[in-house]
């Protein structure tokens, strides 16, 4: 029997989402360098504006990335040394790395085995007269269920950080992710649903004072009342004006590219919901999310990647090493095994998503998957 015709299927094609706007990026450009406007400035001004409007909170501040973003939240609430912060086990390394960077303990919790989130319970069980904040992570593009973890939050006095780097546009009950916390962190990396032309990131509040305080830390400890006068022991992390102008032409997309998203997920699902052997990371009725990824489980993740290769078919792992597991973080492992995060690490891989994936691509991948399972 001959070979099933290949087709080419990136699992992430950038080119096909930038090359409608090059005009408009082009302009940016021309308008930002005749300016000389590089580092904050008009562009970072007017970014932070739509941005904040975008997410519905008072403020955003930019700054060069996303882990930078959850450091510098962290630092502005005074959490440091003695202070524990619990983060999910399934997460992104960069979510554990900015708490230990503050100098506080990261206390790994599991998560909900349908969506893979962290849940109320968990943050319930974790908590100790030491733990200052909780890091909500909106993996995948949804959002956590922020009514519940808000509950419990606020009877034990815990603040609220929201991981937003995954969830640019996602809600909770109508709310958006990066609204529900004392404070939350984007990342603008190019490959997130809004990304930058390199690194960059964002902290969404409604608290002014906390504002401020992030500022400061982000330019070097800089007073804001005096250009030489420096209040904190601050770092190095500013957005700059291309990236700013970039991400504001890209912001009046979003919108259009997540529900392009929710087409592509939409489509998997009916075309997986016959393949058992294949499940899909659920969505919660009362969330929407905006697919960052499409993650599913298999119990034969490497022979499945490899046969996806082979047809042409881009696919990855998020991720593959829960944080816990990873060397700079065993001395923070969790002395009850997180069983659902641990067992679910070797399944999950994720299938091509992005918002120009068309419905000859999708079905395409489809039939792959369902090859490989009928062999």
């Amino acid at each position: 029997m001959a070979p099933p015709a290949k087709m080419n299927v990136p699992f992430l094609d950038l080119a096909s989402l930038h090359a409608p706007l090059q005009a408009e990026f082009d302009e940016v450009w021309a308008k930002v360098t005749e300016a000389n406007a590089f580092i904050g400035g008009t562009w970072c001004e007017k970014f932070e504006q739509e941005f904040a409007a975008y997410i519905g909170t008072e403020h955003a501040i930019g700054c060069a990335n996303g882990t930078d973003a959850l450091e510098l939240i962290i630092r502005a609430l005074g959490i440091g040394p003695g202070d524990e912060v619990i983060v999910p086990a399934n997460t992104f390394i960069a979510t554990a790395e900015a708490v230990a960077a503050a100098g506080a303990v990261p206390v790994f919790v599991d998560v909900d085995p349908a969506t893979m989130l962290i849940t109320a319970d968990g943050i319930e069980k974790a908590a100790t007269d030491k733990t200052a904040a909780v890091m909500v992570v909106h993996l995948y593009g949804q959002a956590a269920a922020m009514d519940s973890i808000s509950e419990v939050c606020e009877k034990h006095g815990i603040a609220i950080i929201e991981d937003t780097a995954q969830a640019h546009g996602a809600t909770w009950d109508g709310k958006k992710a990066g609204s529900w916390g004392v404070a939350a962190g984007f990342s603008f990396y190019p490959g997130k649903n809004l990304g930058a032309f390199g690194d960059g990131g964002a902290i969404t509040t409604n608290d002014a004072a906390l504002a401020e305080q992030i500022r400061s830390i982000a330019f070097h400890g800089r007073s804001i009342t005096s250009r030489y006068h420096h209040d904190n022991m601050g770092m190095n992390s500013r957005l700059d004006g291309l990236q700013a102008g970039i991400l504001s032409v890209k912001l009046r997309h979003l919108d259009g590219w997540n529900a392009d998203r929710q087409r592509v997920r939409d489509r998997y699902e009916a075309g997986l919901a016959d393949l058992a052997a294949l499940p899909l990371v659920g969505v919660h009725e009362r969330a929407t999310s905006v697919h960052h990824l499409c993650v599913v489980q298999s119990d034969n993740r490497e022979e499945l990647m490899a046969y996806l290769g082979e047809r042409g078919i881009g696919n990855s792992i998020h991720y593959p090493v829960p944080c816990h597991m990873n060397d700079p973080f065993k001395k923070w492992a969790p002395s009850i095994a997180p069983v659902v995060t641990e067992t679910a690490a070797p399944k999950i891989m994720s299938l091509p998503m992005y918002p120009a994936l068309t419905d000859d691509m999708i079905d395409y991948t489809l039939e792959a998957l369902h090859d490989f399972h009928a062999r």
